[in-house]
């Protein structure tokens, strides 16, 4: 935050003394409790449940502070104790290459006309100063990235010691949360379908860390020793490139990783790794991640066409593709970028990457309300949060609305920043994260 605390450091002890007891009065809620340690949140659902942030903010008002972050990246921060971890890449001497949007919609790719410095870097939760910026590979990138992509789009995952940072082609990374390099590992490099980029995040349960790897080569998902880095087992996996992150879902004692994709929705054993299940019946460029809650996960994507199914987990054995563990299935209005928001028994969704706002029953797939327009919002990368009977949906163009959570469709407040948002916003205590391609900012109700 270089305003308040320049300010207070070059006039003297009166200041700084005041901006303490502001911080005092002001203080973000630290707990452990509340970790948002991966990119969808506690229960990888996108909902806070103890968080309540505000309603309204723009530039001048509820924000806590709002820091500068260097280079590019879409990756969305994760939060543990009084630390935010993300990731940037950094050209040398410059910013990334400037974006091109055609009026026709086609966008032009990112070329890798440099070298590039891939970092990962901590902020204090309570006043945004930047702890510490860690350059973890600095050279230049086999192949483009997508003009509204990024090379640093992978989200990172914490626990209690631990920072894995993924930057894919450019290795795989364990800090502890002062920085220090732990273990590092190269899996390789990804030949992405259009060179569209990469943007997989790593999930992370208990001891074990799970890396999907689909590309234009031979794809794989692996797991790995948190604490070494050691490989624990690799299936080989036939699909083309996905962005989604893998879900582990823990059902009648047994937990196992469930990843979307083109050819197939396929569940493993966590411990082994073998094959459990698979269900044919999304497109290509599948980005969404799948949820999950009660024995039932969801699965969607809206490339070539919409797909949305939700699968009970006690069914699902083997081949399910059009069996009774698919328990609905809708064919419209479904996300191809942003993840679904799984908000108590509610799915919310946006329509491809469009600004319409769906919600369906998550126990029968009826729609609640349909394709709702979001006004003032354009195109929606960011997948919606909720929190405190609220939805939380952030635009490109720097436009977040709070909508009801409940029916009939309800838009509470439209909230203004100046900056382009891609990541996902992250919720905790009474506050609202966002992190732009300019700025990280920390929104809070001000007194």
């Amino acid at each position: 935050m270089p305003t308040l605390r320049t300010f207070a450091r070059n006039t003297g002890h009166a200041w700084r003394l005041l901006l303490a007891l502001c911080l005092a009065t002001h203080a973000v809620e630290i707990t452990t409790a509340d970790p948002w340690a991966q990119w969808r949140g506690p229960t990888g659902t996108g909902v806070g449940h103890t968080a309540d942030p505000p309603l309204h903010w723009d530039e001048t008002r509820n924000i806590r502070w709002k820091t500068a972050i260097p280079g590019l990246g879409h990756s969305t921060p994760v939060l543990w104790g009084d630390r935010l971890f993300l990731t940037t890449a950094l050209a040398h001497g410059e910013k990334l290459p400037v974006r091109h949007e055609h009026a026709d919609g086609a966008h032009d790719n990112l070329e890798p006309e440099q070298s590039v410095k891939f970092i990962a870097l901590a902020v204090n939760r309570r006043d945004g100063e930047i702890l510490w910026q860690r350059t973890l590979r600095d050279e230049q990138p086999h192949e483009g990235s997508h003009n509204t992509g990024s090379w640093a789009s992978h989200s990172p995952v914490a626990d209690g010691e631990h920072l894995f940072v993924s930057f894919g082609s450019r290795g795989l990374y364990c800090l502890d949360h002062q920085g220090r390099p732990i273990w590092e590992r190269d899996l390789g490099d990804m030949q992405t379908y259009h060179e569209h980029g990469e943007g997989s995040s790593p999930a992370l349960y208990g001891d074990r860390l799970i890396v999907n790897w689909d590309h234009q080569g031979q794809s794989f998902v692996t797991a790995l020793d948190k604490q070494t880095g050691r490989t624990l087992w690799r299936q080989e996996r036939d699909e083309i490139t996905s962005w989604s992150t893998p879900l582990i879902v823990e059902h009648r004692g047994k937990a196992q990783v469930i990843i979307a994709a083109t050819g197939a929705v396929r569940s493993y054993d966590l411990v082994t790794g073998e094959p459990l299940w698979f269900c044919r019946g999304l497109s290509r460029n599948v980005c969404a991640s799948p949820v999950a809650a009660d024995g039932c996960v969801y699965v969607t994507n809206n490339y070539d066409w919409p797909a949305m199914m939700a699968i009970r987990l006690d069914r699902a054995r083997g081949d399910i593709t059009d069996s009774d563990a698919v328990v609905w299935s809708i064919g419209k209005y479904t996300p191809y970028v942003p993840s679904p928001l799984l908000y108590d028994d509610r799915l919310y969704f946006i329509r491809q990457m469009h600004p319409y706002l769906s919600c369906v029953d998550a126990k029968t797939g009826r729609f609640i309300w349909e394709a709702q327009r979001l006004p003032d919002v354009r195109m929606v990368f960011a997948s919606p949060v909720g929190a405190a009977g609220r939805l939380y949906v952030t635009g490109r163009n720097g436009i977040t609305l709070v909508i009801r959570h409940d029916d009939p469709f309800e838009i509470l407040a439209t909230n203004s920043l100046s900056d382009s948002f891609s990541a996902s916003p992250i919720l905790a205590g009474q506050a609202l994260y966002l992190r732009g391609e300019r700025f990280l900012y920390c929104i809070t109700r001000q007194k």
